[in-house]
Formats: structure tokens, sequence, C-alpha cells
């Protein structure tokens, strides 16, 4: 099936797309901050041979629309939910790593009645300072995201995988250099703002979390504190860094299958 888009209701063009045997459970993927849907591709020949898999570019990426102005995550997780009342599939199993896992807390927290279970890769409730992030969001603006590209790929990825020059570092690299600068500033502010460490606890589906053990952006203490905030919930830790699906594509695979099939 090729990308179709539906707006939200306030005028945001979406990508999104299907791919796997119509009447199979739905499972709903959310990409990372610079990238695109094209980020799930190491997992798509597994997924599909049980899932239905539901893919869209976040607001600001890929071929959704980058609208003017700071985003929040309230908006970013008001678009899952206007894409899922437009597309109706009942209630979802969803995966999202990194702003996607962001994305999939605050649906755990404030829209459960549209999950199943829960996978949370490489993500946190609280990425501060603000000021960090200001400073991204100043120099994109004024440079755009190229001079950002290398060092993405050097926080993203272990040093041994980047010297292996797989062809998926090279595809991600694309992904980040082509992305919208206004879409990437725009998701950078609502990553900024957000703060769920005293509600991510109200989350009552079941839920894995997937930490890298040598993840710099989210390191592992932020993936131990998800777990330990969410009763129903399990962790498993690879040996990754921040794009563990890409790093890991096989083993974070079987971890989100073992999870969803048990």
């Amino acid at each position: 099936m090729s990308v179709e888009y539906f707006v939200t209701g306030d005028g945001c063009r979406i990508a999104w797309r299907y791919d796997g045997p119509a009447g199979a459970p739905v499972l709903l993927l959310s990409n990372s901050l610079g990238t695109d849907m094209g980020m799930w591709e190491p997992q798509m020949a597994a997924w599909t041979q049980t899932f239905r898999v539901l893919r869209y570019d976040q607001r600001g990426h890929g071929a959704s629309d980058a609208p003017a102005g700071a985003y929040s995550l309230d908006r970013l997780g008001r678009d899952v939910v206007e894409l899922l009342d437009t597309l109706n599939p009942g209630p979802v199993d969803f995966c999202g790593l990194s702003l996607g896992g962001m994305t999939g807390q605050w649906l755990g927290i404030r829209e459960p009645q549209h999950l199943r279970r829960l996978v949370l890769a490489n993500t946190s409730s609280f990425m501060g300072p603000p000021a960090n992030w200001d400073a991204r969001i100043a120099l994109v603006r004024s440079e755009g995201i190229v001079p950002l590209a290398q060092a993405s790929l050097d926080r993203w990825f272990t040093p041994d995988f980047l010297a292996e020059g797989s062809a998926a570092i090279d595809g991600i690299a694309r992904m980040l250099q082509a992305g919208n600068p206004q879409g990437y500033a725009g998701c950078c502010a609502a990553i900024r703002d957000m703060d769920m460490r005293r509600t991510v606890s109200l989350i009552d589906r079941p839920t894995l979390v997937i930490g890298g053990t040598r993840d710099p952006a989210t390191p592992p203490p932020h993936s131990e504190a998800l777990a330990g905030a969410i009763a129903a919930s399990q962790l498993v830790m690879l040996e990754a860094a921040h794009l563990s699906n890409v790093e890991r594509p096989d083993t974070f695979a079987r971890a989100v299958l073992d999870f969803l099939t048990s």
C-alpha cells in the first residue's frame, strides 16, 4: 500500500501507510526526532508476518506537513488520536522510539482506550534542561539541519556500529539531512516542554520498555525510571546506542514480537 494522507483538526496533513495482511492485529509505529516512517524498515519483514503495521510520519517529518511554530506533545498525541479516529482500527498495539516513545507515553496517560499494549524504546519522560533545546532550536533555525547530522549520528549509534559502515546508517543520515528545519525545531520545542515524570505512573497498559546500554541520548537510568514507574511493565536492555532498532534490528524485532504475542 502506498502512502496516504489525512488532515488533522488544525489543518496539518499527516502521511500514513498500512503494510501487512488485512484483518491482522494492528501495530502502530511512531518515528524518532529527525527520521520518518522509513526508520522501521529493519523490522517490517518480521512484523508484517503477524501484524497489520500502521506507520505515519510525525508532524514536521517525512511527507507530513511542517507547520510553523512550536509544537506540543499534546498536539503530537492528538495527531495519533485523530489518525486512529479516521481509520477506526480499534485498540492497537503501539511502538514508538525516542520522540515516538514520548508520544506513546502521552497516549498511555491520556488516551489509553486506543491501546492494547505499549512498547517504549530509547525514550524518556523528561529531557531537560530546556536551555539545551533552545540552543538546538536556534541552531536549526539559523543554519538548518545539516550541521547537526554528524553529531546526531554519533549519538544515535555506537562507534563500533558506525565503523562497520552499514547501509542502514546511510539511510538514517539521508532522512536526517532531508528533514524540514521548521518541523524539526517544532518537535524540539515539544520535547523541551515535556515533563511526564509524575504522570507516567498512570499508564495501566502492559508495557515493554527497551533501552540501550550505550545510549547517550536517553541513558539506561531513563529506561529504568520508566519501567519502575509503570506498574505493568518489563525492561529489556540492548547493547546499542539510541536507534537500537537500527543497530540491533533482529534482536529488537524479536523482543517486540515476544512481548506482543506472549
